[in-house]
């Protein structure tokens, strides 16, 4: 029991790139199929269809560095098992889980989303190159949504109650 929260912080942190992370190979993996067929017909497109594809993958960058700030908050590095004094209390485990959730799930949904945007706005550079930025814009509108969720992240897990 000792160990309780610092273990349900790392489960936190596990969470947040666990769902991002699956979420943005998700998104990442529709988008390079629909980049895959339109750069097979112009290889000369092929730079902007990338654009688009690296567009989901933002989403587990945002889990990794919120489970990276955890780490950091838990004193991971510092030899947490060592010192009894870097543990948490059950409450401040389960402080950090429900911060980690925010970009958790948020980051699993957009980036899945970003991702189908993304297949539509390749289509468009298929059929009209010359408008690859409207295709960006549209991609950046899901990626607002990660944003926040990133934000709320962040701060939720540097609350000083959690220690």
């Amino acid at each position: 029991m000792e160990y309780l929260g610092t273990t349900l912080a790392l489960f936190g942190a596990a969470i947040a790139v666990a769902l991002s992370g699956i979420g943005s190979s998700i998104g990442v993996g529709k988008a390079g199929q629909a980049a895959a067929g339109v750069v097979s017909e112009d290889p000369d497109k092929f730079m902007k269809c990338l654009i688009l594809q690296l567009l989901p993958a933002t989403q587990g960058i945002y889990g990794f560095i919120v489970a990276f700030l955890v780490l950091i908050k838990i004193n991971a590095f510092g030899g947490f098992l060592l010192n009894s004094g870097a543990l948490l209390s059950t409450a401040g485990g389960i402080g950090i889980l429900a911060a980690c959730l925010p970009i958790g799930i948020v980051g699993l949904f957009s980036a899945i989303h970003q991702g189908k945007v993304a297949v539509s706005s390749i289509g468009l550079i298929a059929k009209r190159p010359e408008e690859s930025t409207k295709g960006i814009l549209m991609c950046a509108m899901v990626e607002t949504y990660a944003l926040l969720g990133l934000l709320i992240s962040i701060l939720a897990v540097f609350i000083p109650n959690w220690v």
